[in-house]
């Protein structure tokens, strides 16, 4: 009989709880800080009843995002040139080390130039800050540091990985994405003990990140009907077919904007110039400054009153006050409203509808482009989601002719889910972070996942012929 090895489950117990709380904490903190950021920077904090800088005056927003961008320029340029540099999480998993303080300025500064209004996702900031605290785990437990310890390098690896999605876990209050984050993406191996290290420790950080930002809706899908139907499961496969495409160009395009980052001091020229191209397109679009909660929250706020009695869908006031559509309508949010996406589905509004839907769509996707060439670090976990669900909603609302027994948000969450695995090229990930996000009822899981499939397989075979 093998001996039992208590020092392992000592430490694992450490990792998953001591460790789990710590990154927590961390993640909770970093949610204050962006708050705190848009507060000085914006004027206004995110939140389910202001998803997006709607509210705040364009030249604001404008001098918002270029002075936050600019800022971060020099800083990253002084960080990238003139210190160790910070490796991506998946080195720190594979053994680059993650230095001290150059990674926290590297974690704050992504958090910064999102709360300044840059469209880029802030979820890398608390993985890269897991990590590095896993690995000073490791050092203290011994844990892979002697040579010759294969078992000891393969447990400091996952400890590495399970940290990362740990602070994405406790960041999103998603410890089912933070746990397939850590198995799918970083790991690529399936284990019973990865799968139960991994949701122990994000449901840990998930659980302490609450207690310190407080617990509230990320995406209200009020407007969606309670029960899937056999149109909503062939929409999944269609839609998720089309998101499989244009999820891997995303792909495509963000790795090209990542590999021709610049190195030198144009860095400090190139992030303002993209700070004030934002700005400048917000004055038109003002949900795509951020990480994308507002451009998602669009599609997701989408509410066609005509197929209310069929889908058993209802918007309620509080949901229809918070909507992007009622900001973005302003004074004029009356029936009449070109962008009052509440009113009867009529040709004429169709048309201005998926004309604000598609513009978002187009300006979400170049903008966060831009501004990964510019120099920015961040994700696109955030953007992919506004990118998903802005496409399933404009699809939606062309379905809604043929099938109106279902609503709008229903297409968006499939969208949203299913241009995320294809642009993650993690449909377990996606999926639950997705409805972890929205709380959406676990009926949906089934057309979800269909569109999630549909989308992987065609992405994957795409990304292939592509290179």
């Amino acid at each position: 009989m093998e001996k039992t090895d208590w020092k392992r489950i000592g430490w694992l117990t450490a990792a998953t709880l001591v460790l789990g709380a710590i990154i927590g904490a961390c993640a909770g903190l970093l949610t204050l800080l962006l708050y705190g950021v848009e507060y000085v920077m914006l004027g206004f904090i995110e939140s389910e009843f202001i998803p997006g800088a709607f509210t705040v005056p364009a030249v604001r927003r404008i001098a918002s995002v270029t002075l936050g961008l600019g800022v971060a320029g020099v800083i990253w340029y002084l960080l990238r040139t003139k210190t160790e540099k910070v490796p991506s999480v998946k080195k720190a998993v594979n053994g680059g080390r993650m230095p001290f303080w150059q990674t926290i300025v590297h974690v704050v500064l992504q958090i910064f130039i999102v709360g300044s209004g840059a469209s880029i996702g802030r979820e890398v900031a608390p993985r890269e800050l897991g990590a590095m605290l896993a690995q000073r785990f490791c050092d203290i437990f011994h844990i892979g540091d002697g040579e010759g310890d294969a078992h000891g390098v393969l447990d400091r690896r996952m400890v590495v990985a399970v940290a990362a999605g740990a602070g994405l876990g406790g960041v999103y209050n998603a410890p089912l994405a933070g746990m397939f984050f850590a198995v799918e993406i970083l790991l690529v191996d399936v284990t019973l003990e990865k799968v139960a290290f991994g949701l122990g420790m994000s449901a840990t950080a998930a659980f302490v990140a609450t207690a310190i930002k407080g617990e509230h809706m990320f995406y209200d899908i009020g407007a969606m009907q309670m029960n899937s139907t056999p149109s909503l499961m062939l929409f999944a496969l269609l839609c998720g077919t089309a998101c499989g495409v244009v999820g891997a160009l995303f792909r495509k395009g963000s790795q090209w904007a990542e590999s021709h980052k610049p190195t030198g001091r144009s860095l400090m020229r190139q992030m303002p110039i993209a700070g004030l191209v934002t700005g400048l397109v917000s004055i038109v679009v003002p949900q795509v400054m951020g990480n994308g909660r507002a451009a998602a929250q669009l599609g997701f706020s989408t509410f066609i009153p005509e197929t209310a009695d069929t889908s058993g869908a209802a918007q309620s006031a509080a949901s229809a006050a918070a909507s992007p559509w009622t900001f973005l309508a302003g004074s004029d949010g009356a029936p009449g409203s070109v962008v009052n996406a509440g009113t009867p589905l009529e040709l004429n509004r169709l048309w201005m509808l998926l004309g604000v839907l598609a513009l978002t769509f187009v300006a979400k996707a170049l903008v966060t482009l831009m501004t990964i060439r510019s120099g920015a670090s961040g994700g696109v976990l955030q953007p992919g989601i506004a990118l998903g669900s802005t496409l399933g909603t404009m699809l939606g609302l062309l379905w809604l002719f043929v099938f109106p027994v279902d609503s709008v948000t229903a297409c968006a969450l499939i969208g949203a889910a299913a241009l995320l695995s294809a642009s993650q090229q993690a449909p377990l990930m996606a999926m639950c972070l997705v409805m972890e996000l929205t709380e959406a009822p676990i009926e949906f899981f089934v057309p979800v996942g269909m569109a999630v499939a549909a989308s992987a397989f065609v992405s994957s075979g795409l990304l292939h012929r592509l290179g």
